[in-house]
């Protein structure tokens, strides 16, 4: 026979295990310095510029 388990404790760690995982991605999303958030949005902007350089005149 299995092993007998709370499905309450069960159901309250799975969400603590997903709140950890969320916590992890918005430290790695919102947690960077001014220069990196200027960094990563200068890269944007060039990219962007480099696509619109690169588009056709004849758009019918």
């Amino acid at each position: 026979m299995g092993e007998i388990v709370n499905l309450n404790k069960a159901r309250k760690a799975k969400a603590r295990d997903a709140d950890k995982a969320r916590a992890v991605e918005n430290r790695a999303k919102h947690g960077r310095t001014k220069a990196d958030r200027a960094v990563d949005e200068a890269e944007r902007q060039r990219a962007r510029k480099a696509l619109d350089a690169h588009e056709r005149e004849d758009q019918d």
